[in-house]
């Protein structure tokens, strides 16, 4: 029991951190296109423009600086990466609300990617501290800190920006990262060894040689682009499919956000229990039925009739979702040595924030192409490619199948 408790101790804080993180992180998401539009005078077509600019050049710096971090995390402490972060970006966005122009807040945007990586620091620690049995349960529970911060963001945010203006949201925001960071050098405690003069000098290729399972490795890299990309492939439409399905009339907005939040509250519910299920039968098990039953739910979303219909189906799209990024991560885990996570951790992020810009870029491409319907179906036909390709990994690879 003694053993257990300071990796649990870690996991109940870095949760905390997770959700206080993911509520700043998104509390200016609903107004961001107003900020910018109150820093100049602009066309539609210009406004949509410097609001995808501040948007995905977050997440594309966030991608490639990534390996960095990662890397500088498996030679000096994961705690260092998080206290690194939460400081960085708590200052910028307490800088963010001065800016005066549309380029000082796409810098500070992506300075905010640069110091990014937070989240993906607090589940690198916890992984090299969780008995491997129970990693799946536990990373499980980390994501829904997360979730739950994103969904409860964009509501504070919306609230704070109309009562104080959108200014203070930013100050808020950097306050609350200042919280997450005292909360991180104070509570959390590593246990870290650094690495040997020797391991520290491997190239990536080298790392990933030494762990063995260098196929299974890339496929959860594969898995994580993908699985973005389908998740974020419908933000850019999914409102507008909703008005269609209404008819263009009734509470649209109201509408809107509850189903775009439904995925999250249905992977709230269940994340931890999922990852507790795959520890037991197997993480690689859960992840193939996860992906099935999205391949299933998308292809139903194409042929909806009512909102009705698409409400539940997000809610079963969010279930699917609870089992996937935090099940590629435990499998990772369990391909990983223990001084290498942060490095491979890294990668993987890498493929997240990549799947963060090309998901809603091909979704507006695709919307206008194939219309809303065409583009639930190549979400499906995303889901299957990688379903197979981890089918034929399995294959050929003992250690996976010992995770089934």
């Amino acid at each position: 029991m003694t053993t257990a408790t300071p990796w649990k101790r870690n996991l109940y804080i870095l949760w905390l951190g997770n959700f206080i993180a993911g509520i700043a992180f998104n509390l200016l998401m609903p107004f961001l296109p107003l900020f910018i539009n109150t820093l100049g005078h602009f066309s539609k077509n210009s406004l949509n423009l410097w609001n995808g600019v501040a948007y995905s050049s977050t997440f594309l710096v966030s991608a490639l600086i990534a390996p960095l971090w990662g890397r500088l995390a498996d030679k000096k402490g994961r705690k260092l990466m998080l206290l690194r972060s939460s400081l960085g970006m708590a200052v910028v966005n307490l800088a963010m609300a001065f800016v005066t122009n549309t380029w000082q807040l796409v810098f500070a945007r992506v300075l905010i990617g640069l110091f990014s990586g937070y989240i993906p620091s607090a589940s690198a620690l916890i992984a090299t501290e969780v008995p491997q049995n129970q990693s799946g349960k536990a990373l499980g529970f980390l994501t829904t800190g997360n979730i739950s911060g994103t969904l409860l963001g964009p509501l504070l945010g919306g609230a704070i920006a109309s009562v104080w203006g959108y200014r203070s949201t930013f100050i808020i925001t950097g306050i609350l990262l200042l919280i997450v960071f005292f909360l991180s050098l104070i509570l959390v405690k590593e246990h870290f060894t650094p690495l040997s003069e020797e391991k520290a000098k491997l190239s990536f290729k080298q790392i990933m040689a030494s762990t063995q399972h260098e196929n299974v490795i890339w496929g959860m890299m594969l898995t994580t682009l993908i699985i973005q990309t389908a998740i974020t492939m419908v933000n850019p439409f999914l409102t507008l499919f909703i008005r269609e399905l209404m008819h263009f009339h009734g509470p649209i907005t109201m509408v809107s956000g509850v189903i775009a939040a439904t995925p999250g509250f249905a992977t709230v519910l269940i994340a931890a229990k999922l990852g507790d299920i795959g520890d037991h039968i197997g993480t690689a098990r859960i992840i193939k039925i996860a992906l099935g039953l999205g391949v299933i739910v998308f292809i139903l979303s194409a042929i909806v009739t009512n909102v009705w219909q698409l409400w539940g189906l997000r809610f079963i799209i969010g279930l699917a979702d609870a089992a996937l990024l935090p099940g590629v991560q435990t499998m990772l885990i369990k391909m990983t040595p223990k001084e290498s996570v942060g490095t491979i951790f890294s990668y993987s992020q890498s493929a997240q924030g990549f799947g963060s810009v090309i998901g809603p870029m091909m979704g507006a491409v695709l919307a206008g192409i194939i219309d809303y319907r065409g583009t639930f179906v190549v979400n499906a036909v995303l889901l299957l490619v990688i379903l197979i390709v981890l089918m034929m990994i399995h294959r050929t690879n003992e250690k996976l199948k010992s995770a089934l």
